[in-house]
């Protein structure tokens, strides 16, 4: 039998085709070569890149040159999980990495070191969007077992103290079956909001970014010119299908959060909020892979979120404030669930984002 006959590939061709971005380094640790994925990753050029030296080409290695040396005069090569790489200067950490380091030695004209770096952060997001949703469904499920628990005695009570205020409308103990009765409401109230709306999304098409002019214009009025809000939109999202109402009500929450953590004993010197939009192509939100989704980003210059509690900060009534019913967070968040999207938050000293993810097929 006869094979069929290949094509022969190219090992650059396949090297391209790889998800894990690859760079090979000669013994000056010069790039000699760098895969696409690596172009992706770095937002390098290859032509630009390759030549250099590795910490010029990449600064986000420059920690790492001292190690790369020795690994070239040794031929040992070493192994770093979950490495944390920023480019040098960047404190606010827009361009933080989370990759699998491998370094091999190799022998090419000369000596020299194979790296392969798997990026980790999109796993390590998923990871965390499905923790979150965890916790979110059962906070859910706790909060509507107790609403029927409470709802239940609370009617009944106040039943009884009116049945009271009814039999005894001249007594001298009416003021305390009133006192019973506004509690008991105050109660109900606590509850119905704890459980979120009750309705579902009446969906249409919806321009994100006069949602967001609508916040805007309300957290300006209530903030009374105590802050700056800047705005960085992307003019290319179109409209998407969605309850304009909710999506105005979870913003608002997240924006008012922002104004709180301005109001605080810590305020900066210019206290300042961004509103920004962007689009993002081939995005998973809560495990579900999507061609295109909306990302709405909430930034305050505040003095962030504590890390104790920023896995924390989506369950209700937790808050660190003495007058804060620790609801808007949790919220916003159903809100966005029932979207099909997720609220996530990120937060260090003087930046804390809290970043909306909407799914964008709906509006096919």
């Amino acid at each position: 039998m006869k094979l069929p006959v290949l094509n022969r590939v190219q090992p650059a061709s396949i090297l391209d085709g790889l998800t894990t971005a690859i760079i090979t380094l000669d013994s000056a640790l010069r790039v000699t070569y760098l895969n696409s994925a690596t172009e992706t990753l770095f937002s390098v050029s290859r032509r630009h890149a390759q030549g250099q030296t590795l910490t010029v080409a990449i600064p986000h290695l420059l920690e790492q040159g001292m190690r790369l040396r020795r690994a070239i005069e040794t031929g040992t090569g070493f192994i770093e999980r979950e490495l944390k790489l920023r480019r040098p200067g960047d404190d606010i950490g827009h361009e933080l990495l989370t990759v699998d380091l491998t370094v091999t030695p190799a022998q090419f004209s000369g000596p020299g070191l194979v790296l392969e770096l798997l990026p980790l952060d999109r796993h390590l997001r998923i990871s965390r969007d499905e923790q979150l949703l965890a916790q979110h469904r059962a906070s859910r499920e706790l909060i509507r077992g107790l609403a029927h628990e409470i709802k239940n005695p609370l009617g009944g009570i106040r039943g009884a103290a009116q049945l009271l205020e009814r039999e005894f409308p001249d007594s001298e103990h009416l003021e305390y079956t009133r006192v019973i009765i506004r509690e008991a409401d105050r109660l109900q109230n606590l509850v119905n909001r704890l459980l979120g709306p009750n309705r579902l999304p009446q969906k249409e098409m919806v321009n994100v970014h006069e949602v967001l002019e609508h916040v805007r214009q309300l957290i300006e009025a209530e903030g009374s010119g105590s802050f700056n809000v800047m705005r960085d939109y992307d003019p290319s999202i179109p409209e998407i299908r969605a309850d304009r109402e909710q999506l105005i009500q979870a913003s608002l929450n997240i924006a008012r959060n922002a104004m709180q953590a301005l109001s605080g004993e810590m305020q900066p010197d210019n206290p300042q909020i961004t509103l920004r939009t962007r689009m993002r192509r081939q995005f998973t939100i809560a495990g579900v892979r999507h061609r295109l989704a909306v990302q709405i980003d909430i930034e305050d210059n505040g003095s962030g979120v504590a890390p104790t509690m920023i896995e924390k900060i989506f369950y209700p009534m937790v808050t660190t404030r003495a007058e804060g019913t620790g609801l808007g967070l949790p919220i916003a968040q159903y809100l966005i669930n029932t979207h099909g999207g997720l609220i996530e938050c990120q937060s260090r000293p003087g930046t804390t984002v809290f970043s909306i993810f909407l799914p964008l097929e709906q509006a096919a």
